[in-house]
């Protein structure tokens, strides 16, 4: 599967008002870091930007700075406006194609859980799980199936089945949902609305 490639152009440093001007102008102001090279800073237009996020990227990516040859990169970090949901900031980290990499990789949940049909409720406390693999192993999300959970289960890190080739970081023991009793989690709400 061939990687989109994106083409970039080198930014100065800016104060907020010049940076507010060149999102007018539909780039997204970023940084290239990694591989013990100088950061670059960057601006690239939001609009191929989106349309790479849209048809899943959140894995590698080509960044062409200026004329150079294209850098592969893995996308770190965004940052959205909250109310717009326009992007502000991206993170970029320079990746080898044979070293592994650290990435936090969103999870989708998949299904009804069981408990919720009989009065549960839902408590999700976090959507992504963090692993390490070759660049080209990475998956953009994991799909996983929550409707066999009943009233009482919790699904944790450790419990997300992966490739063999890639590597959990997260603790094993990390709760990233469960359902809980419907009385249960009202009592825990009326109290801690008592303190």
């Amino acid at each position: 599967m061939m990687r989109a490639c994106i083409a970039a152009e080198h930014r100065t440093t800016m104060n907020k008002s010049g940076l507010k001007r060149m999102r007018q102008n539909g780039r997204i102001p970023g940084v290239v870091m990694g591989l013990n090279q100088a950061s670059d800073r960057i601006h690239l237009s939001a609009r191929e930007f989106g349309r790479w996020v849209r048809t899943g990227g959140t894995g590698l990516l080509d960044i062409r700075i200026a004329d150079s040859e294209p850098v592969t990169v893995l996308l770190e970090d965004v940052q959205r406006d909250p109310v717009t949901g326009d992007y502000i900031h991206i993170d970029l980290l320079r990746v080898k194609h044979d070293e592994k990499v650290r990435a936090k990789v969103a999870l989708h949940f998949v299904g009804t859980p069981k408990g919720t049909k009989l009065g549960g409720s839902l408590q999700t406390q976090s959507t992504f799980i963090e692993i390490q693999a070759l660049p080209h192993q990475l998956m953009p999300s994991i799909s996983v199936d929550i409707s066999e959970l009943n009233i009482g289960d919790s699904l944790l890190a450790g419990q997300i089945e992966l490739p063999p080739e890639v590597t959990l970081l997260s603790p094993d023991n990390e709760l990233l949902l469960s359902v809980l009793a419907k009385t249960l989690h009202m009592e825990e709400s009326d109290a801690e609305e008592a303190v």
